[in-house]
């Protein structure tokens, strides 16, 4: 189960003033599955009009309905086999989604398995928490006690040309759970739980 207050901590900083994302990447898909282009550039070389945009993008994953429209779902010991969407996440993370070679490989695994009823867009933000410690009353003390380094992917169906609408699905990996990364899991967002996009589990090799 996800602890909602976990999830509000990491989207109290998702503003322009506080954020600390250090890079945005992204790719426009057509409903076929062409990759139409791709962009990766710093988050801190947006304009702040864009900064806010894009982090309401980003913002939508973890604010979403806990334990509804988002579910922590736990990876497998295969789903941790080489060449798996988990080590290819892990190295997304690592590299900071600097590597544009990784993130090809991918778009190219979303565009094969997504279904999607129009064009879209694959927008994944890359953050580093500094955690705050805090004391017995849960006031904050100051000196960080870690750091949560965490990727967000949203899914997002084009309104017009290279205009993102609402996100219809995504993800937050790894986990935080506890005001630490969960490396053992990751929380799925669907819009529409009723209707998920379950080529998402799939893709990540989560149930």
């Amino acid at each position: 189960m996800i602890d909602r207050e976990d999830m509000l901590e990491l989207t109290r900083r998702m503003t322009v003033k506080r954020t600390s994302m250090t890079r945005i990447a992204g790719a426009y898909i057509d409903r076929d599955g062409e990759i139409d282009g791709t962009f990766n550039t710093s988050f801190l070389k947006l304009s702040a009009a864009e900064k806010e945009k894009n982090l309401a993008l980003a913002k939508t994953i973890p604010f979403a309905e806990t334990n509804r429209k988002l579910k922590r779902h736990r990876f497998g010991e295969k789903a941790r086999e080489a060449d798996s969407m988990y080590r290819l996440l892990w190295g997304l993370r690592s590299c900071g989604l600097k590597n544009d070679a990784l993130m090809e490989i991918f778009y190219e695994e979303v565009a094969a398995r997504y279904r999607a009823g129009g064009d879209y867009a694959v927008f994944m933000f890359h953050d580093r928490y500094d955690v705050p410690a805090k004391g017995t009353d849960h006031q904050r003390q100051g000196e960080s006690e870690n750091v949560f380094e965490y990727l967000i992917c949203a899914i997002c169906p084009l309104e017009g040309e290279y205009e993102p609408g609402a996100p219809e699905c995504g993800f937050l990996f790894p986990a935080f759970s506890e005001r630490c990364a969960d490396l053992d899991h990751v929380d799925i967002f669907q819009e529409n739980p009723e209707r998920p996009h379950g080529e998402l589990a799939d893709l990540l090799g989560v149930e």
